[in-house]
């Protein structure tokens, strides 16, 4: 019995040490005097009915109940102290209701049960509250890497559209100025070679044409990488430039509407909601052989709408999940916290949604 009480002992020391850090975690929703009077009052009353049902039916299993109170919400040193204090109601209760003498064997029996449930329900408690403050930290960790990556995801698509937007100016400053000049010199030379021989002109005419399609383009992609409307709060000047564009290279008629002027003030939303809409009617080109594509800008007092449809092959049953152009449409609308979607029309073909919350 001894060795027994000291094995308890021991183990009481050793989770008395984690006391302080197991508290942490979870709080009692009562204060500690409050939660002691509680607790005192059900032993007093237990011990009453305890007296009342006589020292034949002992109660000694209810008084369980305040000391997993006190040990879960306050720790082990209030539940081995309501510990004694049941072993000395539950006594009591027998002692006034006329019992001949109090088994020694059964008393420590009954404290070693007491001590050993709340030993255990410390323990349970302390890694219940341990594993919760892991959850915690591990949720705070990520929430630092989310807001982390949205940041650095930020810092990249900003770094990309400075480059975007330096590639496009050099184009359209540089190289397409560049032939524009080449372009004139060649004609000044094809007027020369004209007097000559006609034959070297005809020659300087093809020289000339094949610039005058350089020109084109470089100017085309100078316009699919910078437009300079956006920077003037001109999404929809954009947007139109965009569909007379895309109709003139590919032959494919590309028509934009709106619900009245949309002014969108934001650069960053504008911008992505361009980049949505270019790698929308680009894949409708390309990968949905369309015949007719609708780009649409609509606002409510909540949210600003675009909206891309064509009248392609549509989607595969997969293609949430392939291709670049989608991904990238996906991951610039997450740079606005814009929800994306894209969906099969009714009467065949795709319609790309990007829907930005205005109210946020």
């Amino acid at each position: 019995m001894d060795l027994s009480m000291n094995g308890l002992v021991a183990m009481a020391g050793t989770s008395l040490k984690s006391e302080r850090r197991a508290r942490q975690a979870f709080s009692s929703p009562l204060s500690r005097v409050a939660l002691l009077l509680i607790c005192l009052l059900l032993i007093a009353v237990l011990g009453y009915l305890d007296f009342l049902t006589g020292y034949e039916q002992s109660l000694l299993l209810f008084y369980l109940v305040p000391i997993a109170l006190g040990t879960w919400f306050e720790g082990l040193a209030l539940g081995l102290g309501l510990c004694a204090v049941s072993l000395a109601a539950w006594v009591a209760s027998d002692i006034f209701a006329g019992i001949p003498t109090v088994g020694v064997w059964n008393l420590a029996m009954g404290a070693a049960a007491y001590v050993l449930f709340t030993i255990l329900l410390h323990n349970l408690g302390t890694v219940m509250r341990d594993l919760d403050q892991r959850v915690r930290d591990r949720t705070v960790a990520l929430r630092r890497e989310i807001a982390e990556r949205e940041r650095l995801d930020k810092e990249i698509a900003e770094v990309a559209d400075r480059e975007r937007l330096r590639l496009g100016q050099e184009l359209h400053d540089g190289l397409c100025q560049h032939l524009t000049g080449t372009a004139l010199t060649a004609q000044t030379l094809r007027e020369r070679l004209a007097a000559r021989s006609p034959a070297e002109a005809a020659q300087a005419d093809q020289v000339i044409r094949y610039i005058e399609q350089g020109i084109d383009m470089s100017r085309n992609l100078a316009r699919g990488l910078f437009s300079p409307e956006l920077e003037a709060d001109g999404l929809m000047v954009a947007l139109h430039g965009l569909a007379e564009n895309m109709t003139e290279r590919f032959h494919v008629p590309c028509v934009f509407d709106s619900d009245g002027v949309v002014n969108v003030r934001d650069a960053k939303v504008a911008n992505q909601l361009y980049r949505i809409a270019q790698e929308a009617v680009m894949n409708a080109i390309k990968h949905a052989r369309a015949s007719q594509i609708d780009i649409r800008l609509a606002e409510t007092e909540k949210d600003l709408t675009l909206e891309v449809s064509d009248n392609g092959v549509g989607l595969s049953e997969n293609s949430e999940h392939e291709g670049l152009g989608l991904r990238l449409m996906v991951h610039g609308a997450a740079l606005v916290g814009a929800d994306f979607r894209v969906k099969r029309r009714g009467d065949g073909g795709t319609t790309v949604q990007c829907k930005v919350n205005l109210s946020d």
